[in-house]
């Protein structure tokens, strides 16, 4: 089992270039891949792209690749001087309107976003195909990594709350074979309290119980909700996407828990299903975070 929450980082470097990517994962429904590439490697993104799909079954990966020289004193510095020098206008500006002391140092200019960056259109994509590939197969194999374990805190979490539901489920088919008897002893108390005399072998009477104990007969809810809590652990149990699995076979156990519920008539059963419930509500969402 996998979370789809997780990060993942890469490098490798090839031909005087260095890839450095870097993965991260959050929920989603659907499968969701944003690669985000250098100008000089866009023709590379269905690769990248195709990579990371055959790895993600739901969730949103974003990847992000940053592209530099492997010796720092190739880096072709561009300055964008236009940009710096509405800064600087518009730091004069506010000094000048605001009637405060404004004052622009290269070092701030450094950290503004966009007036410097690194020339990489001298790229080929041919020299950074390969490295490209191992940087993102390495920042994949540690963020599948962080996914796993992840996902194993996942699971016990799962089984464990699986678990309490079972205990409730054998606590209501423990209670629902009485909740006929109960019926007819309550019955024919009233019919007591009325003082008039009846009948213990009235045919209306015996129609009357019979009618009801199959109106409270929760049988079949309670194979099928065995079946389904099998199934449910044979997917905790499977290392194969089962998110969508999951979240599906929780809809089918919470139906047979409403139709238990609406059946039974009966203040135990209805606090099993009611506490088999608020536990399968917290399954449901740990669900959300399973691929």
């Amino acid at each position: 089992m996998r979370s789809m929450t997780g990060f993942g980082r890469g490098e490798a470097a090839a031909n005087g270039w260095r890839v450095e990517v870097e993965l991260s994962g959050v929920n989603r429904k659907q499968a969701d891949i944003s690669v985000s590439l250098p100008a000089a490697l866009m023709e590379l993104e269905a690769e990248a792209r195709n990579l990371l799909v055959k790895a993600v079954s739901r969730g949103r990966i974003g990847a992000k690749i940053t592209l530099s020289h492997t010796d720092a004193s190739e880096n072709r510095l561009i300055l964008d001087e236009a940009l710096a020098r509405a800064y600087i206008s518009a730091a004069k500006r506010l000094s000048i309107e605001a009637g405060i002391d404004t004052r622009i140092t290269a070092a701030d200019l450094f950290r503004a976003p966009g007036i410097f960056k690194i020339d990489e259109l001298g790229a080929s994509p041919d020299e950074v195909r390969d490295a490209l590939m191992t940087a993102l197969e390495r920042a994949l194999s540690q963020l599948v990594r962080m996914q796993k374990e992840e996902g194993a805190h996942l699971r016990a979490d799962l089984e464990a709350r699986l678990d309490s539901i079972v205990l409730e489920i054998e606590e209501i088919a423990l209670l629902a074979p009485l909740v006929p008897v109960g019926h007819r002893q309550n019955l024919m108390k009233r019919l007591s309290e009325t003082g008039l005399d009846f009948n213990l072998d009235d045919e209306r009477l015996i129609r009357e119980i019979a009618l009801f104990a199959e109106r409270c007969d929760v049988t079949e809810e309670l194979t099928r909700l065995a079946s389904h809590f099998a199934l449910l652990r044979r997917y905790l149990a499977s290392d194969e996407p089962m998110g969508r699995n999951l979240d599906f076979l929780c809809q089918e156990i919470n139906r047979e828990l409403n139709t238990i519920g609406s059946k039974a008539n009966d203040a135990g059963i209805a606090r099993c299903v009611v506490n088999s419930k608020t536990e399968l509500e917290k399954i449901r969402e740990q669900v959300q975070n399973v691929q």
